[in-house]
């Protein structure tokens, strides 16, 4: 019954069924997160650091009334010359866009899905969504954080996207038992910058050691997913109080235009990409690579039991 609902890519597959390292990727970053070419030459090279790194790569995304797991070259192409276009789908959206047959970029939830449907237990993006700031009244809170508390995969990020209140989604995971690993780090990184002022639950420092974590966890039956917070390479991240000057002034502007909800996200860091001249996407970019090269050495760590 699920062949109907999910394909998995031949070289993906046949890796999986040989225990081979496979790496699940997202795709709002191509369609949403941004321009055409830049999107699809980001994704590729993408693919091909996990590869390096002695993995499979695993692109996701909802095409032709299907989660497809591991996208062709051509999809992916389909996907960044179609940008927002493309319906950007959390688990709510998943029903609807494959029923109708709607083209879907997986987000973090979904992905995590898809990833835990085929098999994956390791998916690399960029940041995670979370708690809003303003939550207590708006009650934006990313479905993101809810996958993650159910899913059996462990997400490997730069952290929580800097737009949002970093204590509250700190709080909101520690309530539904996810643990926040800090690679090589006991300070929560948050994205664009290596700081933050809070703290990661543990702090591991191998590959092996995050892939016997793992391994504990789920043997034990202990469900949900687990958050390996990578911090950006120092050379890449930007100045910690620029960019919170930054973001609060992004945030003010969403406000005075009304942005909510799951406008919200894209808006905050379209509007950061025009205060920072840039220097923002490109620090996105960074902190992408680096997460992908470490998903695909905890993968290999994992898959060697």
């Amino acid at each position: 019954m699920m062949s109907k609902y999910l394909e998995i890519n031949p070289i993906v597959a046949n890796g999986l069924k040989n225990n081979t390292p496979v790496v699940a990727l997202e795709s709002t970053i191509i369609s949403h997160g941004m321009p055409y070419p830049q999107n699809m030459e980001t994704a590729l090279k993408v693919e091909e650091i996990v590869r390096k790194n002695g993995a499979i790569p695993a692109t996701i995304a909802i095409l032709d009334g299907k989660f497809k797991v591991g996208l062709a070259a051509d999809e992916i192409e389909h996907l960044g010359k179609s940008g927002q276009q493309i319906v950007k789908a959390s688990r709510r959206d998943i029903p609807y866009l494959i029923s109708q047959q709607i083209d879907g970029a997986t987000t973090v939830a979904s992905t995590m899905i898809a990833a835990n449907l085929a098999g994956i237990k390791v998916f690399a993006t960029g940041g995670i969504g979370g708690v809003h700031r303003g939550a207590s009244t708006t009650f934006d809170i990313s479905a993101d954080l809810q996958e993650l508390a159910s899913t059996d995969v462990a997400v490997v990020c730069a952290g929580f996207k800097s737009i949002l209140d970093l204590g509250l989604t700190l709080e909101y995971l520690e309530t539904h038992g996810v643990s926040v690993l800090g690679y090589q780090t006991k300070e929560l990184p948050a994205f664009y910058t290596r700081k933050s002022g809070f703290e990661v639950d543990y702090q591991l420092d191998t590959p092996a050691e995050v892939a016997g974590f793992l391994h504990t966890k789920w043997e034990m039956q202990l469900h949900g997913g687990v958050v390996i917070a990578n911090p950006i390479p120092e050379k890449y991240q930007l100045d910690y109080d620029v960019i919170t000057k930054t973001i609060n002034d992004a945030i003010i502007d969403a406000e005075i235009n009304k942005i909510k909800g799951k406008e919200s996200t894209p808006f905050l860091l379209a509007k950061v990409k025009e205060l920072t001249g840039g220097k923002s996407l490109d620090a996105n970019i960074q902190l992408v690579y680096n997460n992908a090269a470490l998903a695909a050495r905890i993968a290999v760590a994992y898959a060697g039991g």
